[in-house]
């Protein structure tokens, strides 16, 4: 009995001394060994992991090779624009009005209101318009109300983006005069059984239409569909299927500048002002500036990256693509050519990657983690464009996309960094603040892999590996 009991002891011993072991291997080893996780035998990865405080390379694995980077694409967009546009840049949105008022009122001309691409623009936002025409003493617009969305060309979607991801609200339409993301808010609430369930559209806008075809508590209708008639780019609302509770649904629509106005004349018709026809156009020399709103660009960044929002990357792109020839609309590859300037500002050549939009939603976008590993090495040693960074990252454990991530792990509130995902592609690049104070920066792409809560899963047991002391 002593003897076994002996044994056990010995057994025990050696598990704690083989365990210290593995945590006291330098980490370099420790991340060699995940690299047989299961996970990698059907797909790869390429890493790259960076002491900033020592100026060292830490461990990488395939960190020159080429990988679809899915929404870490945003750390490239969000620095060069940091970087480019600084920290103090603005997004605006103005109006204008082209003609004299008269006595009674009526403005003798046309009324612009010009997009800047503010991802963020919302209902305060939209009164502070129409309140800004309210007081130069507009009653009634004699001519036109126009929306100038020259500050970028006519293309809704970027290249390589899916066809059939236009229905979802992750991917709306990009143009510089933007309302609530593009999208309106639909809710169905069911009634009685066999009967159509409620639908209310917020705002109320002539832009749309509903058509509702659901029932209420009827399993044979099949699930409820919630969509826009996005295969002919209409803007009819149609719900579909059985209704069994309170459904609340973001649903982007086609042509948002149209809806943006819309909308705005509501707003100018609230306060008494007539309005005539809308259109669009550019704001003509000589146009009177009748106010408008700003936003800090480091606001479209911070919900970029802790929410992965796919409209506020864009938006920053295209004003990094305009800051390059702003007498003319900004393109996607003007977007590119500002960041292969700043690619070979790191030393790079810009020929060796592909940037094809600025979220990561393109198929077409080609880096590798020892790029994306440079742009976090500069923008550390910058401390205006890192303190931005810092502050709009995801926090393991607390927030943005890493809010469910990384709780009961060492990792938990040490590291910040931007989460990716495409069908094939699962990524987190950014920063580990380790248990002895040192501060890493890393790049983890999984390329091939089809579950992504494996990728997932392997990505956190690298950052766990990360912060814990050698």
């Amino acid at each position: 009995m002593n003897h076994l009991l002996n044994l056990r002891l010995t057994l025990l011993l050696l598990l704690v001394c083989l365990t210290g072991f593995a945590s006291a291997q330098p980490l370099a080893q420790r991340l060699q060994r995940l690299l047989g996780e299961p996970v990698l035998r059907q797909s790869e990865v390429g890493m790259a992991v960076y002491d900033l405080d020592a100026d060292t390379l830490v461990f990488a694995h395939q960190a020159e090779k080429l990988y679809r980077p899915a929404s870490v694409q945003k750390l490239v967009t969000t620095l060069t624009a940091l970087t480019q546009l600084g920290t103090d840049c603005e997004v605006r949105t103005d109006v204008f009005a082209d003609g004299a008022v008269d006595a009674d009122g009526t403005l003798q001309g046309d009324l612009y209101v010009r997009g800047g691409f503010d991802s963020e623009f919302g209902d305060a936002d939209m009164e502070r318009l129409a309140d800004c025409v309210a007081r130069a003493g507009i009653r009634s617009i004699g001519g036109r109300l126009v929306g100038d969305v020259s500050m970028k060309d006519s293309l809704y979607y970027g290249e390589g983006w899916s066809w059939d991801d236009a229905r979802f609200d992750f991917q709306p339409c990009l143009t510089p005069l933007v309302y609530r993301r593009g999208c309106v808010r639909v809710t169905v609430r069911p009634t009685a059984r066999g009967e159509e369930p409620v639908v209310t559209v917020e705002p109320a806008s002539d832009c749309y239409t509903v058509d509702n075809r659901a029932v209420s508590h009827v399993p044979g209708a099949g699930r409820l569909v919630v969509t826009r008639d996005w295969m002919y780019q209409s803007n009819a609302l149609l719900i579909r299927g059985n209704a069994t509770r309170r459904v609340e649904r973001e649903v982007p629509l086609f042509a948002p500048e149209q809806y943006f106005l819309s909308v705005l004349a509501d707003r100018l018709r609230a306060r008494g002002i007539e309005t005539g026809v809308t259109d669009l156009g550019r704001v003509p020399e000589g146009a009177r500036r009748l106010g408008g709103t700003a936003r800090p660009l480091t606001d479209l960044v911070r919900r970029a990256l802790k929410k992965s929002d796919n409209l506020a990357a864009e938006a920053v792109f295209y004003r990094l693509a305009h800051s390059l020839h702003p007498e003319r609309p900004a393109t996607a590859a003007d977007g590119a050519e500002v960041i292969g300037t700043a690619i070979r500002a790191l030393g790079r050549n810009p020929e060796d990657y592909n940037v094809a939009d600025g979220s990561g939603v393109s198929l077409y976008n080609y880096l590798s983690p020892d790029l994306l590993l440079a742009f976090l090495r500069s923008a550390y040693r910058d401390p205006q464009v890192f303190a931005a960074l810092w502050d709009a990252l995801p926090v393991a454990g607390v927030d943005g996309t890493l809010a469910h991530r990384m709780k009961a792990s060492p990792a938990h509130r040490r590291v910040r960094a931007k989460t990716g995902t495409l069908t094939g592609v699962s990524s987190l690049a950014g920063y580990a603040r380790t248990e002895d104070g040192r501060m890493l920066a890393f790049v983890i792409i999984n390329q091939n892999v089809l579950r992504g809560a494996r990728a997932r899963a392997f990505q956190d047991k690298v950052a766990r590996e990360l912060v814990v002391k050698d």
